[in-house]
């Protein structure tokens, strides 16, 4: 027998085929009509009478209510209860349903059957706003204790009512919705389901022109950017555009989600390119525009999301062609410490960029620290940062000159004096002092301007029972004063104290300690009084013994002036 067909038989074969397989589609498409319409009509409904829903209720709730009982029973019977309130049309029942599923929601230690998962799709479908409100909140406690996993909950159809209740539910089942998608969300086998049906719609919903749908959409998609797998999942959906669209919306407060929003893609460098590919630096000067807000946390996460984006160097470029200082020097002279805290973290990692230096300059930033570092001095964050700006204004002659002839110094001096500025920050503080110091015309500038509160801070936070790293930088900074009338008459009422420091640092083991401590006995030794006090004392002894260690330090330590043991004789 003929195996292969001929030509003419595959072609009419092929043919056959198509045709049955359209018939099939048509029937079938008939018959979900059929059902569809059927399902409209109330003469088949097989909605229990009201008297054995209330029985139902019945058996759920007033063991509980009663009696106390928490012992859960998932059997069949239970599940045609709350099949049978879900079910119904009365407000009443439905709400004894759902609360019973909160009761689960907090109770319920191990999985829970999917079969139950019916009825609490149903009271996610109910018209009653507490009902949907209750159920969702079961479902919120659900996901997050594990006992229903995100798979099968997006599997049973929970995306489309928690879309609606964000779109136009109660406030409170608002609330509730978003917390339930952005769990989906976390699941990797939701994400490619999620973008069709969840994101796409929530995109749409975020260009609404009703504000509290537009609201609640932006708080739904800043939520989803919590995840990297879910901040993937949204780049490849387009959000991108409509975040940045957002950022100019009337509302201050889909503001703030649009732009938190970005600054968790801008976390993310592979997300980058994306961000920036929108035409004429789109994103950049929406995000400048946004730094004049009068909203300040508004402004603080424009700065913020500027930040990660600058990390690029070809964003720094830009935002130097957009002439980024002149809302950052507003944003300086705020009240607001957030407000500073936000600008001074941007100036920062700007002033890394050695073209920035000549605009920081122009612009007059340096004028503005100094009254700055007075207003919020006991700021870590801003003295962290202040320095960090200092520090890189300090490497050009520009800077350094300007750093002399404004504020901003005295302002470093005062964070130094105060008593509220944390050790962390002070350690920061004093290592940047140090680090000037190493510039010879701005030792000479902080030699003039130290006074004896300056001093003093240094001298009593060098002492022996505080930080070793604060330690060592507040010796070194008096080591490298140039010791003139003033300093001299600065450091006399603090010889002895000063020796036993450098006494400590000649017996610690590590060779910078000792090192150190040679350097301040020689800036001191100038002074004859320091010479008369050193006489004979402890810090004279180490020192004869310290010459005997290395010829390092033999060859540091002849600086001193001091002369060396005499070999014993044997």
């Amino acid at each position: 027998m003929c195996t292969v067909l001929c030509e003419k038989c595959a072609l009419l074969f092929c043919k056959f085929k198509l045709r049955f397989r359209n018939i099939c589609k048509e029937i079938a498409h008939e018959i979900a009509e059929f059902f569809s319409q059927l399902a409209e009509c109330t003469c088949l409904s097989r909605t229990p009478p009201r008297r054995r829903q209330r029985s139902a209720s019945d058996h759920l709730l007033l063991p509980l209510l009663k009696t106390g009982d928490h012992a859960l029973v998932l059997n069949e019977e239970c599940f045609e209860a709350l099949n049978d309130l879900a079910a119904s049309v009365y407000a009443d029942l439905q709400e004894a349903a759902a609360l019973y599923y909160l009761y689960l929601s907090h109770c319920l230690e191990s999985p829970l059957p999917a079969s139950f998962m019916e009825p609490l799709l149903s009271l996610l479908f109910s018209p009653h706003p507490d009902v949907q409100k209750t159920t969702c909140l079961s479902l919120v406690n659900l996901l997050v204790k594990r006992n229903v996993c995100e798979e099968l909950a997006f599997e049973m159809g929970v995306l489309p009512p928690l879309l609606e209740m964000v779109q136009a539910g109660d406030p409170g089942a608002r609330c509730h919705a978003c917390a339930c998608v952005t769990m989906l969300a976390s699941s990797e086998s939701n994400s490619d389901a999620l973008v069709s049906e969840g994101v796409i719609p929530l995109l749409v919903l975020a260009k609404s022109f009703d504000p509290q749908v537009q609201q609640n959409a932006a708080w739904v998609l800043l939520n989803l950017t919590q995840s990297v797998r879910s901040r993937r999942v949204l780049c490849r959906a387009g959000a991108v555009p409509v975040l940045v669209v957002l950022l100019q919306c009337a509302d201050s407060r889909v503001q703030f989600y649009g732009c938190s929003a970005l600054l968790h893609l801008a976390a993310d460098p592979e997300h980058h390119a994306r961000l920036l590919h929108i035409g004429e630096r789109y994103l950049l000067r929406a995000l400048l525009t946004l730094m004049a807000s009068p909203v300040s946390k508004n402004a603080c996460q424009a700065c913020k999301c500027l930040e990660m984006l600058c990390r690029n160097v070809a964003v720094q470029d830009q935002l130097l062609e957009l002439d980024c200082v002149r809302p950052l020097k507003t944003l300086l002279s705020s009240p607001v410490l957030q407000c500073v805290q936000s600008a001074l973290t941007l100036l920062s990692a700007l002033a890394t960029h050695p073209a920035f230096h000549e605009v920081l300059v122009s612009e007059g930033v340096c004028d503005l620290m100094g009254p700055m570092l007075r207003r919020h001095g006991s700021s870590c964050d801003v003295i962290l940062h202040s320095c960090a700006i200092v520090l890189s204004l300090g490497g050009s002659c520009l800077g350094r000159q300007a750093l002399m002839e404004s504020e901003c110094l005295p302002g470093l001096l005062q964070a130094l004096v105060s008593p509220g500025t944390p050790v962390e920050a002070l350690i920061r503080l004093t290592s940047c002092l140090h680090r000037l110091m190493s510039f010879e015309a701005l030792q000479s500038h902080l030699s003039i301007m130290m006074t004896s509160e300056e001093v003093l801070r240094l001298v009593k936070s060098s002492g022996p029972n505080g930080n070793l790293q604060l330690t060592y930088n507040c010796i070194a900074i008096l080591s490298t004063l140039q010791m003139n009338g003033q300093v001299i008459g600065l450091l006399r009422p603090h010889y002895r104290l000063l020796m036993g420091i450098i006494v400590s640092f000649f017996k610690n083991q590590e060779l910078k300690f000792q090192h150190l401590g040679i350097t301040a006995l020689c800036n001191l030794i100038q002074d004859a009084d320091f010479r008369a006090v050193l006489s004979g004392s402890e810090l004279e002894t180490e020192v004869l013994r310290l010459s005997e260690r290395t010829e390092e330090t033999r060859q540091l330590l002849s600086l001193t002036g001091i002369p060396p043991a005499s070999p014993q004789e044997p």
